[in-house]
C-alpha cells in the first residue's frame, strides 16, 4: 500500500513539474515574442530617427558643436605597500569642436582639437605633459557631382607648451616650445563627403611649410640652421566617425603625405583615434591613441601615444 502511495506521489510531481516547465516555455516563448515585435518598433523609430537627422544635416545654414572633457588620475601608496609602484598625479584637457557650413551648391568644414595634459611622478621636482597639441582644419567646397565638390584645404599643427628631454627625472635640455615647430598644409583638390561623419580629402598639389625657432634650427626636418622646410607633394586628409554601441562612439582621423621634391615613396603618415565612452551627461571616459610616422623627424618608425581618462564631459 506504501508503495503505491509513494508511486502515486512521485507520478504527480513529475507532472506537476513537467506542467510548470510547459508553462515556463511558454512564457518565455511569449516574453520573446512580445520583446521581438517591441523591438521592431524601436528599430523603425530609430530608423525614422536617422532619416529625419539626415534631412537636418541636409538644410543650408551652420552645424556647430563640440565638447570638453577633463579628466584627473591619482595613485598613491603608503610605506607598508609592497607590491610596487610610484604616486603620480595627472590631468588632461581635451577639446574637440566643430562648425559646418552647407549653402546651395558651397560647404566649409571646421574642425579645432585642442589637447593638453600633465603628469608628475612622486619625488618629480615639476610637471611633465603628457599630451599637447593643436590642429586647425579646413575645408571648403563647390559641388561638382553626387558626393563629390571642387574644394580647397587649410591645416595648422603646433602645441602650446615647452617640450624637455630628461634624464633621471631631471630636464637636461628644451626640445621644442609654442609655434615650434609649427606645421602648415594647403592646396587644392577634390572632396568627398558622404555626411558630416564620413569625408575624404584628396590633392594632388599640397604645399607644406614647417617653422622652428632659431634655437631649433635643423630640428623637425629643416636643415641645418635653416628655420624652415618648404615641401611639395600629394596629401590625402579622411575623417570618419561611427557609433560603436549606444554611448560609444569612435573618431577616426588619417593624414598622408608625399613631398614630390624628395623621397616621394616616404608618405607621411597621421592617424588619430579617439574613442568616447559616455556614462551619462556629465561623466565619460576617453581614448586617444596616435601614431606618427615623419622620416624627416623620425626616420626610427612610429611616434606612438595613447591616453585613457575618466572625466567631466561638457558638450555644447
Amino acid at each position: 500500500m506504501k508503495k503505491i502511495f509513494l508511486l502515486a506521489a512521485l507520478f504527480i510531481g513529475v507532472a506537476s513539474v513537467n506542467a510548470q516547465t510547459e508553462e515556463n516555455a511558454q512564457t518565455k516563448t511569449e516574453l520573446a515574442a512580445q520583446k521581438a515585435e517591441k523591438q521592431a518598433i524601436a528599430d523603425a523609430a530609430q530608423a525614422e530617427a536617422n532619416a529625419l537627422q539626415a534631412q537636418i544635416d541636409a538644410l543650408p545654414g551652420w552645424r556647430k558643436g563640440g565638447n570638453v572633457l577633463v579628466t584627473f588620475n591619482q595613485s598613491a601608496f603608503n610605506n607598508e605597500w609592497t607590491g610596487g609602484g610610484i604616486g603620480n598625479t595627472a590631468a588632461n584637457l581635451l577639446i574637440n569642436y566643430d562648425a559646418n557650413l552647407v549653402k546651395g551648391d558651397y560647404v566649409w568644414d571646421n574642425k579645432l582639437i585642442v589637447d593638453y595634459g600633465v603628469n608628475k611622478n612622486k619625488g618629480a621636482e615639476d610637471f611633465t605633459k603628457s599630451n599637447d597639441r593643436i590642429e586647425f582644419n579646413s575645408i571648403g567646397g563647390k559641388k561638382a557631382t553626387g558626393n563629390w565638390y571642387y574644394s580647397a584645404y587649410f591645416n595648422f599643427k603646433t602645441q602650446m607648451d615647452k617640450g624637455y628631454l630628461y634624464t633621471d627625472n631631471v630636464r637636461v635640455a628644451t626640445t621644442s616650445h609654442f609655434f615650434s615647430p609649427a606645421y602648415f598644409q594647403a592646396g587644392p583638390g577634390m572632396f568627398w563627403k558622404k555626411s558630416d561623419n564620413l569625408n575624404v580629402m584628396v590633392s594632388p598639389a599640397a604645399a607644406k611649410l614647417i617653422l622652428v625657432h632659431d634655437e631649433f634650427a635643423g630640428s623637425f626636418g629643416t636643415e641645418a640652421g635653416d628655420t624652415s622646410r618648404f615641401e611639395l607633394g600629394a596629401a590625402v586628409r579622411g575623417y570618419y566617425k561611427l557609433n560603436i554601441a549606444k554611448n560609444i562612439s569612435m573618431e577616426n582621423i588619417l593624414a598622408l603625405y608625399s613631398n614630390y621634391l624628395e623621397d616621394p615613396q616616404n608618405v607621411d603618415i597621421d592617424y588619430t583615434m579617439n574613442l568616447s565612452m559616455s556614462v551619462n551627461k556629465y561623466i565619460s571616459a576617453n581614448l586617444v591613441f596616435q601614431a606618427i610616422y615623419d622620416d624627416n623627424t623620425n626616420p626610427n618608425g612610429f611616434q606612438i601615444r595613447e591616453a585613457f581618462g575618466v572625466g567631466f564631459n561638457y558638450g555644447f
